[in-house]
């Protein structure tokens, strides 16, 4: 059906008058009845009376008058919709991250989009590296935000914050006074996530006690972030974890600083190169402020 055509047909249908119709659409009466007249033929059916001096329409334009209007209001609300989406105003904005980046500056990258983009949907879910890889392959999310970053050819990284790494322990450590060496803690278990799938960050806190001249003896292995508090909480083992950890203050944890090797973690932006959405593009220049304007690291 020309939409086009319909505009004609609801214009002398509200009307009930073909120069008055022509007049609110702005063209000449004759054009007017041809395309009327040839939508009739289109569709099959007689639209309009013409037998009287007043037209009136058929039980078919009846049907159609009361569709016409449902159908162009939708397509002019699918329009403006579709513009606002193009526009970046609207929409939907997929977005995963690690179970780490649940902390520090990424709730306020998030909490500043919302604010300003009221009107874009934002999907969240928490991943590990691996499915956040995947994900972002298949075009299942639109930006993974990653700990350290994901290598791929068809990704494009970006380095969010970078923080230092911080011990997590149990409470029976808070009166300690004496700086604390991770290699103090070479005969303690360690507690290290994920489980799967490996390599992953667990592999990179075992690279920096071997640089300390260690491998932790005992090892214990969580399948996520919040596995690994709850075990450490309970007096099952220490963990390393980064600065911005500490802000989740929970009982039977305490946070400290050691002194030595730290080479610090990365918290990264990654989305696909191809991906032109103005809303990736939105919520990366928001990120970059917002970071740029954040510290390295809270105090621990």
């Amino acid at each position: 059906m020309d939409f086009k055509r319909l505009s004609y047909f609801l214009a002398v249908a509200e009307e009930l008058h073909f120069g008055r119709a022509s007049a609110r659409l702005g063209i000449a009466q004759p054009p007017l009845s041809r395309q009327i007249a040839q939508f009739e033929r289109e569709i099959g059916a007689a639209l309009f009376d013409r037998s009287r001096s007043q037209i009136r329409l058929t039980q078919a334009g009846e049907l159609l008058l009361e569709r016409a209007r449902e159908i162009l209001e939708r397509v002019d609300q699918t329009e403006r919709e579709v513009m606002r989406i193009g526009q970046g105003v609207a929409g939907r904005l997929r977005i995963a991250f690690v179970g780490t980046a649940t902390f520090g500056v990424l709730p306020n990258i998030i909490r500043a989009f919302r604010a300003a983009h009221p009107d874009i949907e934002l999907a969240l879910s928490a991943m590990n590296n691996a499915e956040l890889r995947r994900a972002l392959i298949q075009r299942e999310i639109d930006i993974a935000v990653a700990r350290p970053s994901i290598e791929d050819a068809e990704v494009k990284s970006e380095t969010l914050v970078k923080e230092p790494l911080v011990l997590a322990l149990p409470d029976s450590y808070a009166n300690r006074e004496q700086p604390f060496h991770l290699a103090d803690f070479k005969n303690a278990t360690f507690v290290l996530f994920p489980r799967r799938p490996r390599p992953s960050y667990a592999d990179y806190v075992l690279d920096v006690c071997k640089v300390d001249g260690f491998v932790p003896a005992l090892q214990v292995m969580a399948q996520d972030y919040l596995t690994a508090m709850s075990l450490v909480s309970v007096g099952v083992g220490i963990s390393v974890v980064p600065a911005s950890v500490s802000e989740n203050q929970r009982p039977g944890i305490v946070y400290r600083k050691y002194e030595g090797h730290n080479p610090g973690t990365e918290l990264s932006l990654n989305y696909r190169r191809d991906n032109r959405s103005p809303h990736l593009f939105g919520f990366l220049e928001l990120a970059r402020k917002i970071a740029r304007a954040s510290h390295s690291g809270p105090p621990v």
